[in-house]
């Protein structure tokens, strides 16, 4: 059989991205790793995804090796390919968080055994799936609710607008001019026949939301874009007053880390129906209900 990669949350059917919720949301899942290794890249730095992802294998029985991007040195000590077959040698599983998704795809291609992506410019499929368990967790059921998305429309927003698109959630995006889904992306939801509504007004977007998520406006890589980028966000900050537009059950989402009195007032990200740190904890869930997926899809 052949091996099941996952770059982004299209690469699953919509049955499969349920079976990983409801696998990520079981507490005692069975050893399937047992006596496997895991090794897991990573290019850029990594604190949540580094721990959730090392005690995700290690509750399925297995052993993650981590390995820093200069320790590896794709493309400088040897080739994205290269290393793919190697690794395979020695894991059961390649996770990679890395500064180009193109770099992922060729791994991808050569390799054996699955290949996760663990974050790469494009896509951040297991945050997507921690988002998902949470909202689950939090309201019960998926299909219907509504999750505005206020601010840049980067790799976090593009992987959880496709895994609403396969959970019946309306997802709205609410970006400056540039700065939200291309025509690419609008396209690729439809395609998935997803509800997402795009608009530059966080108000509108917010409206009877169930969950108000946003994200740093300057991420990894981007520290040359800072001033330009504050100048183009003024306005798209989760303040107070922007949260209370939501339904009055919403809980507050942030992929973290977070930035206090820029993206988002302390005020809501500290305030009780922020839901930031049971989502952080939930990057355990999600990366052990997937490799939970990948093993299945191995045997």
């Amino acid at each position: 059989m052949s091996a099941r990669h996952l770059l982004d949350i299209d690469d699953l059917r919509p049955a499969e991205l349920v079976d990983i919720i409801t696998k990520a949301e079981e507490p005692s899942p069975p050893q399937v790793l047992q006596g496997k290794g895991v090794g897991l890249i990573f290019e850029k730095a990594s604190g949540r995804t580094r721990n959730a992802t090392e005690m995700a294998v290690v509750g399925l029985g297995g052993h993650p090796v981590s390995m820093r991007g200069d320790e590896v040195g794709i493309d400088t000590r040897e080739t994205a390919e290269d290393v793919a077959r190697a690794l395979a040698g020695y894991h059961a599983v390649i996770g990679a968080r890395v500064k180009s998704h193109a770099v992922l795809e060729r791994m991808a291609a050569v390799s054996p055994v699955p290949v996760l992506n663990l974050l790469s410019d494009l896509a951040h499929p297991c945050q997507a799936i921690a988002d998902l368990v949470t909202l689950r967790a939090r309201f019960g059921a998926l299909a219907g609710l509504r999750v505005a998305y206020v601010g840049d429309f980067n790799n976090v927003a593009r992987s959880l607008a496709i895994a609403a698109a396969f959970t019946a959630v309306d997802f709205v995006v609410a970006s400056p001019p540039g700065y939200g889904p291309t025509p690419v992306d609008v396209d690729r939801i439809a395609s998935l026949n997803g509800l997402m509504t795009v608009t530059d007004r966080p108000l509108d977007a917010t409206k009877g939301a169930h969950a108000v998520y946003t994200d740093v406006w300057i991420s990894m890589g981007q520290e040359g874009e800072a001033d330009e980028r504050r100048r183009a966000f003024e306005g798209f900050n989760v303040s107070s007053g922007l949260f209370e537009n939501a339904d009055a059950k919403a809980i507050f989402l942030h992929c973290l880390p977070a930035i206090r009195g820029e993206e988002v007032d302390a005020e809501v990200i500290d305030g009780l129906q922020s839901a930031v740190f049971e989502q952080a904890a939930n990057r355990l869930a999600a990366a052990r209900g997937v490799l939970w997926w990948m093993a299945e899809t191995r045997s």
